[in-house]
């Protein structure tokens, strides 16, 4: 059999696809349609930032030699990615058209500047005077100087100015959006209450753009959006005089300097402008040079304003107090008695706060350990932590200074945690701490007591509200012991800290540690199926890149193992005419962020069920730290099960992971199963079983 994968980068695209399908989606609520737009556009900026900036470095080595890599030569899988994301974004625009459509159906308008009234006219005018001018900076663009330095993530608008009686050609400029000072969208007055207007930044300096530039007597303007994505590869300098976090705020500032891997505009650019800008970025045709509509950097919609007024929440997305902590007993008393499962964002997660919280108060506590890959903003972990140290406890924080484009906040909070006497570590050279950790050790009555937690997602806060993750409390101490194991390695990190890790009989850590264990599970799932005895597997992750445990995969398909997946991001696996059992996959992408890691094992009738902080991709398994840990309560692993049959079952949100990646809906004559409703009933029975 010629074994064949899906290239990961074309398996992604398929997946913001699947982003973009709910957008397009009328049953979908008007604000989350916007919303998911959003998500899509901030999907691709990322995307075109690492990984068409990996492709394009790539290149420059032979392509015979990484193409391996890649499972195709670069330079052809960015062809295809120019192909798909100018379909994509074909799309993209006639659905943003159709949903503009139906916000007027509900009295909801985007004002251009030639719309607005004369009383509109007045409030943008003292609106800019007041609040934006003092942050809008016209650079003049000449064909003798070099280009301005732009801003990645930043918009901007390109300015054709000329004078009703001039002979001369336009003169330009460009102007940097200043939405992170003073926001994207404004709401403008109206004469009817029932109707609203809302206006954008860039149309609003646009309207006063005969203003900005009065000194040169302009009265003709042509404006139009554009922005500009870079590679955003961080590149750590070797110099043995500076430390790591010194390494990566120079990485930091060397990224502003990154290759541009993608430059969108507005297709009705002037096009004497755009052909000026096209040359002073050095951009070819090999790059991707995209026309798009009118409105770019579109991630801002996420935010769009709450302005329409027939949604009411279902109650299945709210949030609730898991049970076992409804009885006003705190949760270290709960957890120190028995493990706790919670699943967010069906759960509250002020659950984990409190048990923060009662460890900073609890005198008999000594020390706090955790692991913090992406905090949120205003994070209620770390005043836990903070108010902890203050109280005399001994406080270590692993803060992952290369989490992508969070190396700058956590950098921040490094500033902030070290003067408040919390020992802050930055993780070993060349491996990302990605393990999602926390020990907490107390001592009462001549005893020391250890708990905490494990989870498949950050301790943020914020997306816990949205995306889907597991976290399990538990005071084994087995488990306790191998995360002291874990955080005595990143304490002295070593060359050769393996044999450490090792040692960890109750977690499964990476590298090397988790992939032996999960390898060891599919094997005896190959061997049972092969005596003709029931094998199955469940693997629920984000993406599935990694060769390896692919084709193990593929054995166990060969050799009649029920393989059963649920992969929302990349998925590089495709079905072989020589398996046994075809593989079933589906992705289900719904209004909350499936992010949650599952692996579970028939094993014999005695069921494996591991939760995990690791995807299936080669960077996970071996390059960086992870953790998993086995469900071994019986109700919990029972739960767990439940959840995912449930997720299996789904025939509204789920979509056919195959080799065509075309997003094919599941559909059945089953009853019909939306899993995130589903889920929230199963779990939101339990603490009312009558």
């Amino acid at each position: 059999m010629s074994l064949q994968f899906n290239p990961r980068d074309i398996t992604w695209l398929a997946f913001n696809e699947r982003v973009l399908q709910e957008a397009m989606d009328e049953k979908v609520p008007l604000h989350l349609r916007i919303r998911f737009l959003g998500i899509f556009s901030n999907n691709l900026d990322e995307f075109f930032r690492v990984r068409v900036a990996g492709l394009k470095r790539a290149m420059d080595f032979k392509e015979k030699v990484i193409a391996e890599s890649f499972y195709q030569a670069p330079s052809k899988i960015l062809q295809r990615i120019n192909d798909i994301v100018i379909h994509q974004q074909q799309n993209f625009d006639k659905t943003w058209k159709k949903i503009q459509a139906e916000m007027a159906d509900q009295r909801v308008f985007i004002k251009s500047p030639k719309s607005l009234t004369p009383v509109q006219k007045e409030f943008v005018s003292k609106y800019f005077d007041e609040v934006i001018e003092s942050n809008v900076i016209p650079i003049l663009l000449h064909e003798n100087t070099p280009m301005p330095y732009l801003r990645d993530k930043s918009l901007y608008i390109g300015v054709a100015m000329s004078k009703k009686d001039w002979q001369y050609a336009s003169n330009y400029a460009i102007i940097e959006i200043p939405s992170r000072f003073v926001g994207r969208f404004l709401l403008l007055p109206t004469e009817d209450p029932k109707e609203k207007n809302v206006m954008l930044l860039e149309d609003i300096i646009t309207f006063n753009l005969p203003h900005i530039f009065s000194y040169f007597g302009y009265d003709e303007f042509s404006a139009h959006a554009f922005k500009v994505t870079k590679d955003a590869e961080l590149d750590l300098d070797n110099d043995i005089r500076t430390n790591f976090a010194e390494k990566i705020e120079k990485g930091l500032k060397n990224r502003r300097k990154g290759k541009p891997t993608r430059f969108v505009f507005d297709k009705d650019m002037d096009k004497a402008l755009l052909e000026l800008l096209i040359r002073k970025l050095n951009l070819t045709k090999k790059d991707s040079i995209i026309p798009g509509g009118k409105i770019h950097n579109f991630k801002h919609f996420m935010d769009f304003p709450d302005v329409f007024d027939d949604y009411k929440r279902p109650v299945e997305r709210t949030s609730f107090t898991h049970p076992a902590f409804e009885h006003g007993e705190r949760v270290t008393d709960v957890i120190l008695k028995n493990d706790v499962l919670l699943t967010f964002p069906y759960h509250k997660y002020n659950s984990v706060i409190d048990l923060l919280r009662e460890a900073a108060m609890d005198p008999d506590v000594k020390s706090i350990q955790i692991t913090a890959y992406r905090l949120a903003s205003s994070s209620k972990i770390i005043n836990a932590l903070i108010y902890a140290a203050r109280n005399g406890k001994e406080v270590t924080v692993m803060l992952e200074l290369q989490a992508r484009f969070d190396e700058e906040s956590n950098l921040e909070w490094k500033e902030m945690l070290e003067p408040e006497g919390i020992r802050v570590l930055i993780g070993i050279p060349n491996k990302k701490v990605h393990a999602k950790l926390c020990v907490i050790k107390k001592r009462a009555h001549n005893k020391t007591l250890q708990y905490g937690f494990v989870s498949t997602g950050n301790f943020n806060e914020k997306t816990a509200r949205v995306y889907g993750d597991h976290l399990l409390m538990t005071s084994d101490r087995g488990v306790m012991a191998d995360i002291n194991k874990v955080f005595s390695v990143l304490k002295k990190p070593k060359d050769d800290f393996m044999p450490v890790l090792k040692t960890c009989k109750n977690l499964l850590v990476c590298p090397q540690f988790m992939r032996e264990k999960f390898i060891h599970h599919i094997d005896r799932e190959i061997e049972e199926a092969k005596a003709g005895r029931k094998a199955e597997m469940i693997i629920k992750v984000n993406s599935l890149s990694d060769r390896g445990m692919i084709l193990k995969i593929y054995d166990a398909a060969k050799a009649g193992v029920l393989v059963k997946m649920i992969v929302r991001g990349i998925y590089c696996a495709v079905n072989h005419k020589d398996f046994k059992e075809k593989i079933d996959a589906i992705s289900i992408v719904d209004e909350y962020l499936e992010h949650a890691r599952v692996m579970y094992f028939y094993s014999k009738g005695v069921e494996d069920m591991y939760i995990s902080s690791a995807d299936w991709m080669t960077r996970n398994l071996d390059n960086r730290i992870e953790a998993a840990i086995k469900i071994t309560d019986k109700d919990l692993k029972k739960e767990m099960k439940d959840i995912l049959d449930i997720q299996l079952r789904d025939n509204v949100k789920a979509r056919i992971l195959n080799k065509k990646l075309d997003n094919e809906y599941v559909r059945n004559n089953k009853k019909q199963c939306r899993s995130q409703i589903e889920i929230y009933k199963y779990l939101k029975a339990k603490t009312d079983p009558e």
